[in-house]
């Protein structure tokens, strides 16, 4: 029987809540699917600032970096706001993706049979099923870029710098093509070419390197434009391929065709097997303790994980059906509709446990 070792990171909010019926998910899984999962459970976010005075501890990050794959929930919350900027559970976020050189980020965006009826897009535009997969950019670009305050004509002022390398460019551009070639063979990479330099760059870079992908079709969008086709038409997307703050925001737009935040999964790569995987959504520490939260997003983290850092298709399948076979009877209060059993977030993630197979 295989092991894995996985470092658990639960973070802050409704972080604790989601990991724990997550991790079910996964043991139930490994009974199946004949692996067993061994979890080093480690601190991140505000909870480490309350623990150890920083977000991201040495000792979270050396764990990290010893197991084969890490599951995180979510960090931030109301409490750590007015912390500097160095010492905010979010600079973990980027901390982490930095010491373990998790430069790609797959988001799907995917509507499940059962929540059709969930998305705000009409169905007609939708048409039978989406699933768009959307390659975001992680440790460069503006969110790492050099940033500061000063004063220009005797006013305050602040600046961040959006900075990229060509070889940082070639080894997204790269996951892209690499996803594009295992789904509808559509690669559309975003920039901003028109205004930005950095963007002419990236898409220099990029129709380049399409040479050694000929059987990809590679297309160009503004990311203005992108985003008003997300909605317009999502469909013609099959691997949107673009840099961190236009993937940040793209993502978030495309996650709510889905019908909500908290079905959607995400992966964070560094070119390998080994992954962190984390649901996209923030703390919500509004409902933190209440046991509501939907856990789903998380437990197609760990799907993706198991599919992508351990070759375990199979059993990622399982789980994709599970949680579609759970959406058939059950809500969560975020996506709950009249005629189906509403329930909490232990709740949910027992049915989906129950439902693998």
């Amino acid at each position: 029987m295989e092991n894995y070792r996985i470092t658990v990171l639960k973070g802050d909010g409704i972080g604790p809540e989601i990991v724990d019926e997550t991790l079910k998910v996964l043991d139930r899984a490994g009974e199946v699917y004949g692996f067993r999962m061994q979890y080093d459970f480690r601190l991140m976010g505000g909870c480490a600032i309350d623990a150890a005075g920083v977000p991201l501890p040495a000792d979270t990050v050396e764990a990290c970096r010893q197991s084969d794959s890490v599951l995180l929930g979510a960090v931030g919350g109301p409490q750590w706001d007015t912390m500097p900027g160095h010492l905010r559970p979010e600079a973990g976020l980027l901390g982490i993706r930095g010491a373990l050189g998790l430069y790609a980020n797959l988001r799907p965006a995917k509507i499940f049979p059962a929540l059709k009826a969930a998305s705000p897009i009409k169905q007609s535009i939708i048409g039978d099923s989406l699933d768009i997969m959307v390659v975001r950019e992680l440790t460069g670009g503006i969110y790492f870029g050099e940033r500061g305050r000063c004063e220009k004509d005797g006013v305050r002022a602040a600046f961040d710098t959006e900075f990229y390398t060509v070889p940082e460019i070639v080894r997204i551009a790269k996951v892209g093509f690499e996803m594009a070639r295992k789904r509808g063979k559509k690669l559309c990479s975003v920039d901003k070419a028109n205004v930005l330099e950095s963007s002419r760059l990236w898409r220099e870079t990029v129709v380049a390197l399409s040479a050694d992908y000929p059987d990809v079709e590679l297309s160009h969008m503004y990311v203005d434009n992108c985003a008003m086709q997300l909605v317009r038409n999502p469909a013609q997307f099959d691997v949107i391929v673009t840099s961190n703050m236009f993937g940040d925001i793209l993502s978030d737009e495309a996650s709510m065709i889905s019908g909500s935040i908290g079905m959607l999964a995400s992966a964070s790569l560094a070119g390998g097997s080994f992954g962190l995987y984390e649901p996209i959504h923030g703390s919500a520490p509004d409902i933190a303790g209440r046991g509501v939260a939907n856990p789903l997003a998380t437990i197609l983290s760990a799907a993706m994980m198991l599919k992508y850092s351990f070759g375990l298709e199979a059993a990622a399948a399982a789980v994709e059906r599970a949680v579609n076979a759970a959406l058939e009877s059950a809500r969560t209060p975020d996506i709950f509709e009249e005629g189906y059993r509403k329930v909490g977030t232990a709740e949910m993630g027992a049915l989906v446990a129950s439902l693998i197979a």
